[in-house]
């Protein structure tokens, strides 16, 4: 993507496999004058919209090629049973989505018409509409009635029409429709996503609408703090101002790093608490998987888990200023049950796995994305179990010396920290470190600890000191699920995480009690 000019004369870095872009700023730093410009640039493979005009008569026609006024207006020529009245750009979708229902039915009688043993009637666009719709508004129905869209409710059995759908309801009725109809490879701009839209299904809206898209870009302009967290591959673009005369901005595009003032004065300033994490936004799986799972926090990645230690701390320090109530998150790794209480107690949350690729190695996991592929649930399950215990036992006793090297390095980390009077004095402590370290000691217990476990089959006791990044990929679990890799599985769960309904609720609750949270259902 080719960005405005930047009044350095030379842009910043930007990746280019972005799909997911935010721009930020300031009120008079030149955002929608940079949006504006930025649409301009990307040229036909632009397509605008914008819930603020889309239920009022449009000033003027928009003439870009593949716009919805652009396909309204082929439609009506083409169509001579579509309706020409549409004057706003909400009306134009839904005639186009009646008139592709009408052109499935017709190709449905002609291909009965043949004689064919067997037909197959395509999801419309309609239908995947109806799909997103009532997984967002689970009591509601899309029903097709009289030539008309209509819409029950969980307040009653009437039906009501467009017209009678509340400014929010339009509002997401509206972006569904618009990105059904965007473009191939579209780069789809965005004026206020959340505008209209209730926080609690704004961040389904819009995961479903990305992934109903995966082709397009999405450009969003949006001054809601929350939202902006809530894309979880995200660039974000900070304009700071803009330069008339040179008709430049002075911009950036945020990394996710360390808790900068700038940053400090963003969290304070949103509704939610704070969830800091190991990883960056663009490349860890932590960023990805937890905003799916904790959508009550704003999740903010800090590279290590040192750095979410500290920073949590410092964050919940400073109480008095925000009144969040942060937590983070950090991988179990080989800490003892004692780090991992104290941890806990200084509200750092840690997981019943050695690491975060553990995760999507849990039972409920794996069942739920077993129903999903259309696989044997129990039967995958178990071959999965199988293979992690097979590739445990081979690494069992290496896997004992990690854990007693990460056990001794903290300890001598603590013995080593004292006063000494003389030289000597240090040197005779050293000395006496293995008597008081006992690494073999440690050793025997905890690689008793693991035998027992392969006896025993322990599978979720073995996830939780299992370190091994290979273990997702060489377990198998991807392909007894249909997958091409462990990225394509992963990819997997968290686009059913994003789609929501029963599935991502089952995700969720797993993942959760992984961390000690208790749902209404045990989903383990």
């Amino acid at each position: 993507m080719i960005l405005p000019s930047h009044i350095s004369g030379s842009a910043p870095a930007f990746p280019s496999d972005a799909r997911q872009i935010t721009l930020v700023g300031g009120n008079g730093a030149g955002k929608s004058r940079f949006m504006e410009e930025l649409t301009r640039l990307c040229g036909d493979s632009a397509y605008s919209l914008s819930a603020l005009r889309a239920g009022f008569p449009a000033k003027e026609v928009d003439l870009v090629p593949g716009s919805i006024d652009d396909r309204y207006r082929r439609a009506t020529r083409a169509l001579p049973y579509m309706r020409t009245d549409a004057v706003s750009e909400i009306d134009k979708l839904m005639y186009l989505l009646f008139a592709e229902e009408f052109e499935s039915l017709l190709a449905l009688k002609d291909s009965r018409r043949d004689d064919r043993e067997k037909v197959r009637l395509k999801p419309t666009r309609l239908d995947r509409l109806a799909r997103i719709w009532e997984n967002l508004f689970p009591d509601n129905r899309v029903v097709r009635r009289g030539g008309r869209l209509m819409f029950s409710t969980g307040a009653g059995d009437d039906l009501i029409p467009v017209d009678s759908l509340s400014q929010g309801e339009k509002s997401v009725l509206y972006y569904i429709a618009g990105a059904l109809y965007a473009p191939q490879d579209a780069v789809i701009f965005v004026e206020s996503p959340s505008l209209f839209i209730h926080p609690s299904i704004l961040n389904g809206l819009w995961n479903s609408i990305e992934h109903l898209r995966p082709d397009c870009t999405f450009v969003y302009d949006s001054v809601d703090e929350d939202f902006v967290a809530s894309r979880t591959e995200n660039v974000c673009i900070w304009i700071k101002g803009y330069d008339s005369d040179r008709q430049a901005w002075n911009y950036d595009i945020l990394e996710s790093g360390a808790l900068s003032e700038d940053l400090f004065l963003d969290l304070i300033g949103g509704r939610k608490p704070v969830l800091f994490i190991e990883g960056d936004a663009s490349h860890s799986i932590d960023a990805k998987l937890y905003t799916l799972v904790f959508s009550d926090y704003t999740v903010r990645p800090l590279g290590s888990c040192d750095k979410v230690i500290e920073t949590t701390r410092s964050f919940n320090s400073l109480k008095g200023m925000h009144h969040l109530d942060s937590h983070g998150i950090v991988d179990r790794d080989r800490r003892t049950e004692e780090e991992v209480g104290y941890l806990r107690r200084k509200q750092i949350m840690v997981p019943d796995v050695a690491e975060v690729e553990n995760i999507f190695l849990l039972p409920g996991i794996i069942r739920v994305m077993a129903k999903r592929r259309g696989r044997d649930p129990k039967k995958v399950e178990n071959r999965v179990r199988t293979s992690v215990l097979r590739l445990f036992k081979q690494r069992a006793e290496e896997q004992a010396l990690q854990h007693v090297r990460h056990r001794v390095k903290r300890e001598v980390e603590c013995k080593i920290d004292g006063r000494f009077h003389c030289i000597t004095a240090m040197e005779t402590h050293i000395r006496q470190l293995i008597n008081q370290l006992r690494p073999r000691e440690h050793y025997l217990r905890i690689r008793s600890d693991f035998e027992m476990m392969i006896r025993e089959g322990n599978y979720t006791g073995v996830l939780r000191v299992f370190n091994h990044k290979p273990m997702l990929a060489d377990c198998g679990v991807a392909q007894l699920l249909g997958y091409s890799s462990k990225e394509a599985y992963i990819a997997g769960v968290l686009n059913a995480l994003k789609e929501g309904g029963p599935d991502a609720d089952a995700l969720r609750a797993s993942i959760k009690f992984c961390f000690g949270i208790k749902s209404d259902k045990d989903s383990r």
